[in-house]
């Protein structure tokens, strides 16, 4: 008992000084927002210009203060020249002429043109005729291989002899609806980085991922392919695997965690490395399809603070057979915080007047996939680092988005498979359920104001967990940044 009052207390202590701090902060940020001296921003122009940069307290203090940020500046890729995405005042003086929408809060809306890439669209993959697994069809073994083919199936929970009987560059079929094959798409589109976790992924789904991503996507788009290994235990992924992509027509690396960290934080080790304009996060068993990018990606040039998410289709576990998932479904989520889809409302047919290709507003996302501006994630403060290992981070990234300026749409034009499995083959420190738990009552805490009662009343048992999840957050700093973000991020959206 008396352990817990000195944690307690020691708690009170690193609220009210770091509360202080933030006021100081908040104040010098006044300052500067408020002087016309131009060179006042804060430049980060000589660092890693593909590194997305920690938000600072000052930062996000200010903007949950509803001050201006400080003004950041990036290297472009192609020109070398430092560009401010906050303003055109810090533009090369050949686009000082340009004009840039922003937010209240100074943050472009839109790319500078300079920012932007002439592109091609990719080639149709030709089918293999008589392959297993072209177009997407089944894979049927025979049956004297059932036996090894349930052995196998426990490594992934999928039909690991069926994938790997199957082309890594598959056919697969234009599952687009009509009207969207005949869709335009801006001439000059931003560029997007990649990023896939995986931990002990088969070789075969990994790879399978990697080739449908380069294949169909616009060259010119793709700046690189970010794979974060995450502990994998498999020799296979180790110098094989970076041996292998080493001569890809694409750039790709394998980034490496140093223990077990979970997809979050692995994400985030990804995410900090990127050099697109775009981080796209992929998991490590998808096939994308013909045209899946440019929808996203045009999508997100309209309103950087648009996050966008391809249908996602399903990938049999049994045969790997591609079928194609309904675009008259969104995400939501139960009082217990679990994802759910549901039938779109009718009120959102309206307000696309019935054009099925427009794109879906959604209250949540699946998660796996989306596509989201580099300086946006950042601007909203990125993944919450305090949540483990997997589960309920696609729920806390759509109230972010949502509460914090930003809309989150489904894109019908774009589509890619994953495969669904009917369950984890990972194991998780203290169980599944206790960190999925865990997770859910921190998004709760940080995101919901009062309706987390509800989430209480539907999870009587975490109601013990509940003071130290509230209480202690400012036990490290990125999640008193979180507290400062939630003071301009209500919940009534």
């Amino acid at each position: 008992m008396f352990r817990g009052r000195i944690r307690m207390h020691t708690c009170r202590i690193i609220l009210f000084t770091s509360l202080v701090w933030f006021l100081l902060d908040v104040a010098v940020l006044f300052y500067y927002s408020d002087s016309p001296t131009p060179s006042r921003g804060n430049g980060i122009a000589g660092g890693n210009h593909g590194a997305v940069p920690q938000n600072s307290l000052g930062i996000l203090g200010a903007q949950a203060a509803g001050a201006h940020p400080a003004k950041r500046e990036i290297l472009d890729d192609s020109s070398g020249n430092a560009v401010n995405h906050f303003g055109p005042a810090s533009l090369p003086s050949n686009h000082k002429d340009e004009v840039i929408e922003m937010d209240e809060r100074g943050f472009s809306l839109k790319y500078a043109k300079h920012e932007l890439k002439k592109w091609v669209p990719a080639a149709v993959v030709p089918e293999q005729a008589g392959s297993p697994g072209e177009m997407g069809k089944p894979v049927h073994l025979p049956a004297d291989q059932e036996s090894l083919m349930r052995e196998k199936f426990r490594l992934n929970q999928f039909n690991l002899l069926a994938s790997d009987s199957i082309s890594l560059n598959r056919s697969l079929p234009d599952v687009r609806l009509e009207g969207c094959r005949d869709k335009s798409y801006p001439a000059m589109l931003p560029t997007t980085s990649i990023v896939i976790v995986f931990h002990n992924e088969a070789w075969s789904t990994l790879l399978r991922t990697v080739w449908s991503i380069i294949t169909r996507s616009p060259r010119e788009l793709l700046a690189e392919i970010i794979l974060v290994d995450d502990a994998s235990e498999r020799d296979y992924l180790g110098k094989e695997l970076e041996e292998h992509v080493a001569n890809f027509p694409v750039p790709v690396h394998v980034l490496r965690t140093h223990k077990r960290s979970g997809l979050i934080r692995a994400r985030l080790i990804g995410a900090k490395q990127v050099k697109g304009q775009v981080i796209t996060f992929l998991d490590a068993h998808c096939e994308c399809t013909e045209g899946w990018l440019e929808p996203l990606l045009a999508r997100v040039a309209e309103n950087r603070k648009i996050v966008v998410c391809p249908i996602i289709d399903v990938i049999s576990d049994e045969s790997f057979e591609y079928v194609t998932a309904s675009d008259m479904t969104w995400g939501g989520f139960n009082w217990k915080l679990n994802f759910r889809w549901y039938r779109v409302p009718q009120r959102e047919m309206d307000r696309r007047n019935g054009d099925r290709t427009q794109p879906l507003r959604t209250p949540t996302m699946a998660g796996g996939l989306f596509s989201i501006d580099k300086d946006y994630f950042e601007e909203i403060g990125t993944y919450d680092e305090g949540m483990d290992i997997w589960g309920g981070e696609n729920l806390e990234m759509s109230f972010r988005v949502w509460q914090c300026g930003g809309e989150l749409e489904i894109i019908p034009c774009s589509h890619v498979g994953h495969v669904f499995r009917d369950k984890s083959p990972y194991s998780f420190p203290g169980g599944v359920a206790k960190i999925v738990n865990k997770n859910a009552a921190r998004v709760a805490e940080v995101w919901m104001d009062r309706w987390k009662d509800f989430f209480y009343e539907m999870n009587p048992g975490l109601i013990i967990s509940r003071q130290p999840v509230s209480v202690c957050y400012v036990e490290t700093a990125p999640s008193f940044i979180l507290i400062l973000i939630r003071a301009s991020c209500p919940y009534l959206w």
